[in-house]
């Protein structure tokens, strides 16, 4: 063989950069060498001549160069093994083999290096794409990525040379990070579809705050309707407390929330403290008010009965005297001074209004007398009540009068309550009657529907049902039972009487 012909293998051989040279000693892959010494072995070419500054290699030792993946072995004819494409691209995934790229990824200890290849990158990101082959393109075969996680930067690759998907709960946001840094708008989908499956009450602020974070308003929009439908396991959750300020006021606003606002200014507090101790600061009430800022004016005091305002905010030292003072007088007297605070119920709930009716007929005429119309009832899943149908007059358009309660039957405490007025029309209709916010009611938990009319004989349902079961939009089912109300109850039974529909969301 004529030494031209040799130099000219030679010369190929050379241009796929490999990490061994004829004869020599093995090398470590370029992955675990030190960033200063990763340039390639056998590179170095003769200014002059063009040609490598070793000594010529024998022809079987041409023949037996063969690419070496990270492990630094001989692979021999890996593309045979190959039999697709993506076979072929999944194989060079963190792998050494034709390599034309190193990241440097993470910080410290954490730190990885990280061989890939830029044509493989530039076709499914155009953020990689800009990096190398760009009118700012860089140069170098080393890029450093100290805001990346090395394993969410192995889980965008294996997606870019796969399609393959690897996320798990400890890496999901990391992922959903890497994936927008680099526009991978694919891989982004699959982290938010994976976050929205494993959404729930323990978790919903924790990924709210992440969805705002990495401006994600469809997840944001789930996270909030789970707050909305679970707020007090929700405000329960150990992730509550590790929310930033901002997220805070954008649930304090919310008109859904279904709770009472006692215990919201109960998982404030709680907030106010964790807050405190972030900021280094001594947990005192004037701290506390402090680092709530706007989200202190967000909660609504007048929505509390006088009782709740009295055993919470009224002794935690976060109020000022006057403010104390005007809404005591707020909760006595007419008319309402203004005392800063909202008073506006958070009643205007999500989703499809549902309503149980427990008669089949009707008939005339049913009697007030002061006394009070009861019925007991218990649901199998948890329901938020926003009100009752009731009957009205027989005699034609009249307006009532009506004192509305749920009382929880053991213990007897009033779960909620609203005095207010509904017009009627004369007909044999059910007509509107709506507590100020939601009640929730528990699963197997028996309540008293109570409601105390003032005015003239109405009509009243017969034929009553003790089991009704109501089909809701979404395919579920709410089993409604009503038994008789032991006590004062104008008559009112599961038979015939007042209060035949309740008004309430899932």
């Amino acid at each position: 063989m004529a030494s031209g012909s040799k130099n000219d293998i030679v010369n190929r051989v050379l241009n796929l950069r490999l990490e061994e040279g004829a004869g020599g000693e093995e090398h470590p892959p370029q992955n675990m060498l030190p960033s200063n010494q990763q340039s390639r072995q056998g590179s170095h070419v003769d200014e002059e001549n063009g040609h490598a500054n070793e000594p010529m290699p024998s022809s079987s030792a041409i023949e037996n160069l063969q690419p070496t993946n990270n492990t630094g072995c001989r692979l021999h004819n890996w593309q045979a093994t190959k039999t697709t494409v993506k076979e072929r691209l999944s194989f060079l995934f963190n792998n050494e083999i034709l390599s034309d790229v190193h990241f440097i990824v993470g910080k410290d200890a954490n730190q990885q290096i990280i061989p890939a290849h830029k044509f493989v990158l530039s076709v499914g990101s155009a953020v990689f794409d800009a990096m190398f082959n760009g009118v700012l393109a860089t140069k170098s075969e080393e890029v450093e990525l100290p805001d990346v996680e090395p394993a969410a930067f192995l889980h965008l690759l294996k997606f870019l040379y796969s399609d393959e998907v690897r996320i798990g709960p400890e890496s999901v946001m990391t992922t959903l990070y890497t994936a927008k840094k680099y526009a991978v708008a694919a891989l982004e989908e699959h982290c938010v579809d994976f976050l929205k499956s494993n959404l729930g009450t323990d978790n919903a602020f924790l990924l709210l705050t992440q969805a705002r974070l990495f401006d994600e308003p469809q997840l944001a929009a789930l996270c909030l309707e789970m707050i909305d439908k679970n707020t007090t396991d929700a405000l329960n959750a150990e992730g509550f407390t590790d929310i930033d300020q901002d997220t805070l006021n954008a649930v304090l606003e919310r008109d859904t929330l279904r709770i009472r606002e006692a215990k919201i200014f109960a998982a404030v507090l709680r907030w106010s403290e964790a807050e405190c101790i972030r900021r280094q600061l001594p947990v005192t009430p004037n701290n506390q008010r402090m680092v709530l800022g706007r989200a202190f004016h967000a909660i609504r005091f007048p929505l509390m009965s006088v009782e709740e305002f009295a055993m919470g905010p009224a002794q935690s030292g976060l109020l000022d005297d006057r403010e104390i003072v005007q809404l005591f007088l707020y909760f006595t007297v007419n008319p309402k001074p203004n005392v800063g605070f909202l008073d506006t119920p958070r009643c205007c709930m999500t989703g499809k209004e549902l309503t149980v009716n427990r008669f089949s007929q009707t008939e005339s005429r049913w009697g007030y007398s002061g006394t009070t119309d009861r019925i007991r009832f218990t649901v199998d899943q948890r329901i938020f009540v926003v009100g009752f149908g009731l009957y009205g007059s027989y005699f034609g358009p009249t307006e009532y009068e009506v004192h509305l309660q749920i009382i929880h039957l053991a213990t007897k405490k009033v779960c909620g309550s609203n005095t207010t007025t509904f017009c009627c029309d004369g007909s044999d209709d059910t007509f509107r009657a709506m507590f100020k916010e939601p009640v929730e009611i528990l699963p197997n938990t028996s309540y008293i529907a109570s409601a105390k009319l003032k005015g003239t004989d109405s009509y009243y349902g017969t034929r009553g049902l003790r089991r009704v079961t109501v089909d809701c939009n979404n395919g579920e089912k709410v089993v409604f039972q009503f038994s008789y109300a032991a006590g004062n109850n104008n008559g009112t039974s599961v038979e015939d009487g007042q209060i035949p529909a309740i008004i309430f969301y899932i």
